[in-house]
């Protein structure tokens, strides 16, 4: 490991990791180490994408190329590990590589940030947690992090931080309406492995929606029960969810709505959390709090008046806005986590907790009635071999 800079490995030059090439490059903190794909002209388009026509008079365009000409190039992951000088590694390769891929890293001593998913099942997910906790054992320092890149969103840190902080009091509801994941059938159409529990073991669920999932639990916590209202192939030709609705319960007594598709347009992300102390609403780019004057349940309680509700005035909270997609923040927390001991933003540990929920909301329409969590993982396990067999109708 270099002094200031965490020398960094890209697997799976597709959509996200081309992306990532630049991100790498750019970050003042990475160098661009290596890159695979089992495909070498995805790598070289990628690259040539990242080219500059033209070169500056001050030589940058012509350092930029030199860095990506000095970039080791591989078609096998093994042979990136056994061949490449690195400290960590970005897996963006299709789901159900992920858990073999950071395990190898993690035998080698190599830090690891995965893509989301970590893992399509939860058996998958804890075998590689498993894994990287037993590596730590001869390397206390290694680094584990997920690509949950809104984490590092300001409008989602400030609802937490109000969440963690009390505002809302206890709470009651939180119901989100995230319906802006539109996506047509020739998204579907582009890859053979696309919408297919084969290749991606799941759809809105899996593909778009790891990030809500994360943020849902992230921001109130895990439920303790879900019952989950799934429709597969319904706006699309594809054999995976496209449409979900979920309630859910918490052990605090807080209940929970998860709706989405990707078969809405216009769509729509709007998220309510309602606790004794008022409602907060994001929607719109804007944070709304709804402040009680006092607590509700003391309202209910003691109130003398049949329909007095509590008075209230609304607030417009200020957030830092987000100028990027995110996946540079994380990767740069990634990097200082290498090199400075930098806390991470999203462990990947902690992305157990999204595929647990992503696997109990397709169990429980497969069961048709409320499942808790934790579950059985190798019920679901057996079941999404099944799906693979003979997708459900």
């Amino acid at each position: 490991m270099t002094e200031e800079k965490a020398r960094i490995g890209i697997v799976g030059i597709g959509n996200m990791g081309s992306k990532h090439i630049g991100h790498v490059i750019d970050l003042p903190n990475t160098e661009l180490a290596a890159v695979c794909d089992q495909n070498r002209d995805r790598i070289e388009s990628a690259f040539a994408a990242y080219e500059p026509a033209e070169e500056t008079s001050s030589g940058e365009n012509s350092d930029y190329a030199a860095r990506l000409a000095e970039t080791a190039r591989f078609s096998d992951y093994q042979d990136m590990l056994a061949g490449a000088e690195l400290d960590g590694v970005i897996i963006a390769t299709p789901h159900y590589d992920h858990p073999d891929m950071s395990l190898e890293a993690f035998d080698r001593g190599i830090h690891v940030l995965v893509e989301k998913p970590i893992a399509v099942h939860v058996k998958e997910a804890q075998r590689m947690i498993a894994g990287y906790r037993a590596a730590r054992e001869a390397r206390p320092d290694l680094i584990f992090g997920a690509m949950f890149q809104q984490r590092a969103w300001g409008h989602w840190r400030v609802i937490k931080a109000m969440i963690a902080g009390g505002a809302l009091g206890r709470l009651i509801r939180c119901s989100w309406l995230i319906t802006d994941w539109f996506r047509t059938q020739s998204y579907y159409d582009s890859g053979g492995w696309r919408a297919t529990w084969r290749g991606e073991g799941g759809g809105v669920l899996m593909n778009q929606c790891p990030h809500n999932l994360d943020l849902y639990q992230w921001i109130v916590g895990m439920p303790a029960r879900a019952q989950g209202f799934v429709n597969f192939g319904k706006h699309h030709r594809i054999e995976v969810e496209d449409e979900v609705t979920v309630y859910f319960e918490h052990e605090n007594g807080m209940v929970g709505h998860f709706i989405t598709t990707t078969g809405e347009s216009p769509g729509t992300n709007r998220l309510e959390i309602v606790g004794e102390n008022g409602k907060l609403v994001y929607e719109d780019e804007k944070i709304l709090f709804h402040r009680n004057e006092w607590s509700s349940i003391k309202q209910i309680r003691e109130s003398e008046h049949g329909f007095e509700a509590v008075p209230n005035r609304r607030e417009l909270i200020a957030y830092e806005p987000t100028t990027t997609h995110g996946h540079e923040r994380i990767i740069d927390n990634f990097a200082d986590a290498i090199v400075k001991g930098t806390e991470l933003i999203a462990p990947a540990e902690e992305g157990l907790n999204s595929v647990a929920i992503n696997n109990a909301i397709i169990l429980s329409a497969h069961r048709r009635q409320m499942v808790d969590l934790p579950f059985d993982g190798d019920e679901f396990a057996a079941l999404l071999q099944a799906y693979i067999a003979e997708p459900p109708a």
